[in-house]
C-alpha cells in the first residue's frame, strides 16, 4: 500500500484555475473521500494523482517519491471510473484478467487471482457473462475487480456508484467499505454525495472552487465546520443558517434569529465582541439541535409550525420565525400539523457562529454571560 502526499498542487485549464495550492497527505491504508459540488476540482485532483492529468505546479509524492513526471502506467495505481469502462466483447472473467495478461503473468496465476477477487466481490457466478448481460451494480463490481486484481499501491475511485439506483448505491457502499477493510488498500474516492462521504471515509476533504476547505473525520466536519460552505454542504437536511444578534436582557443573554421579535435564551460560549453587534453575525444550527416541546418550558420560545415533511423514522418541521424559517428534526408525528404552536430551544453546544462577510467560523471565548455578571 502507499502514502500519498500532495504538495501545493495547481492546475489550470486555459484561464480557469481549477485546483488552487492544494495540500493533502493520505496515509497508508486510509480511505479518504474528496467531497464537493460539480466543478470544484475533485476529479481533476484524482486524475492528477493517477497521471491522467498533468499538473502545472506542485509535487505528487507516492511513498516519498515524486511521480508527477511519471506516466500513469508507471505509478502502480488503479483507477475506477464512474461509467464502468468495461470491454464489451470480453466476459467478466476476461475483463478482470486483462491487467494481469497485459503484464505477462501465467494463466494459472491469472486464474487463481481472478477467482480470488471474484469471490471477494461476490460475482463468481457471473464470470462467464459479458457486460451486456450484467446489471449496473454487477458491471461496477467487475470494474472494481479489475482494479483490485493486480494489488495496486492505491485505489482511486471517481464517483463509482453515482449512476446506480438508490438501493444499489446503499448496497455498494457497504461492499466498498468491506473491500477496503479486507484489502487494507489506500483509497481516494471522489463524490458529490455527502451520504457516501460520511459513510465511507476515514477522513473527508471538502472542496469548493478548487480550494480544499476542510479536512477531517466525518464527525469532525459535521460537528465542527470551519466555514459556511462546509456547514451547509455536509448534512441532510442542511444546517439552518440565519442572520442573528445577541443582547443581554434582564441579566440573561438572548439570541435573536432573522427578524424575530423574541430571542432564545442562550447560556453557551459566545464569540468575542458579539453582544450588541448589529450585523456581521450568522448563526448555524442543525435541525437535530433545535429541540421542541409541546408545552411551554423555561428557556423555550413559542413558534408556529408551518410545514411538516414526514420521512418515516422522523419528521422535518419548518418553524416560522419572523419572515424566515427554522427547520427542526423531530420524532415522527411529534407535531400534529401546520399551524400548531410548539416551544423551541437551541442546543447551545451545537450552535455555530460565522462571520457574514468571511463565512469563517468564529472562535468562542467561554461563557461571556457569566463573565459579564462576575
Amino acid at each position: 500500500m502507499a502514502n500519498i502526499n500532495l504538495q501545493d498542487i495547481e492546475k489550470y485549464f486555459g484561464e480557469n484555475y481549477v485546483v488552487r495550492k492544494l495540500n493533502l497527505r493520505i496515509h497508508d491504508g486510509e480511505f479518504v473521500v474528496l467531497l464537493g459540488p460539480s466543478g470544484c476540482g475533485k476529479t481533476t485532483t484524482l486524475r492528477a494523482i493517477a497521471g491522467l492529468e498533468v499538473i502545472d505546479r506542485g509535487d505528487i509524492l507516492i511513498d516519498g517519491k515524486a511521480v508527477q513526471n511519471l506516466r500513469a502506467a508507471d505509478r502502480d495505481i488503479a483507477f475506477v471510473f464512474q461509467f464502468f469502462a468495461l470491454y464489451p466483447h470480453l466476459s467478466a472473467y476476461d475483463n478482470i484478467a486483462f491487467p494481469l495478461r497485459a503484464s505477462g503473468q501465467s494463466q494459472s496465476a491469472i486464474d487463481i487471482r481472478v477467482r480470488e477477487v471474484a469471490r471477494a466481490i461476490g460475482i463468481e457466478q457471473l464470470l462467464n457473462r459479458k457486460p451486456s448481460a450484467l446489471s449496473g451494480g454487477d458491471m461496477q463490481r467487475v470494474a472494481i475487480g479489475r482494479a483490485l486484481v493486480r494489488r495496486p499501491k492505491a485505489m482511486l475511485m471517481d464517483e463509482p456508484i453515482g449512476a446506480l439506483d438508490a438501493k444499489m448505491r446503499e448496497s455498494m457502499r457497504t461492499e466498498l467499505k468491506r473491500l477496503h477493510i479486507e484489502n487494507e488498500s489506500t483509497t481516494i474516492y471522489v463524490t458529490h454525495d455527502q451520504v457516501e462521504a460520511m459513510s465511507l471515509a476515514d477522513r473527508i476533504g471538502v472542496m469548493d472552487e478548487g480550494v480544499l476547505q476542510q479536512v477531517g473525520t466525518p464527525t469532525d466536519v459535521y460537528r465542527h465546520p470551519k466555514n459556511l460552505f462546509v456547514a451547509q454542504f455536509i448534512g441532510s437536511p442542511v444546517m439552518n443558517v440565519l442572520p442573528g444578534r445577541l443582547r443581554v436582557d434582564g441579566g440573561r443573554t438572548k439570541l435573536f434569529l432573522a427578524d424575530a421579535a423574541e430571542g432564545f435564551d442562550f447560556a453557551g460560549p459566545l464569540p468575542p465582541q458579539s453582544i450588541g453587534a448589529e450585523d456581521g453575525l450568522m448563526i448555524g444550527v442543525r435541525p437535530e439541535a433545535v429541540q421542541l416541546a409541546r408545552d411551554a418550558c423555561a428557556g423555550y420560545l413559542p413558534v408556529e409550525a408551518h410545514l411538516i415533511e414526514p420521512l418515516g423514522a422522523y419528521d422535518i418541521v419548518d418553524l416560522k420565525l419572523g419572515s424566515q424559517f427554522l427547520r427542526a428534526r423531530t420524532a415522527s408525528g411529534f407535531v400534529a400539523g401546520p399551524g400548531q404552536t410548539v416551544w423551541a430551544h437551541l442546543v447551545e453546544s451545537q450552535t455555530h457562529f460565522f462571520g457574514s462577510q468571511s463565512g469563517s467560523v468564529l472562535e468562542l471565548s467561554g461563557n461571556q454571560h457569566g463573565a459579564r455578571q462576575a
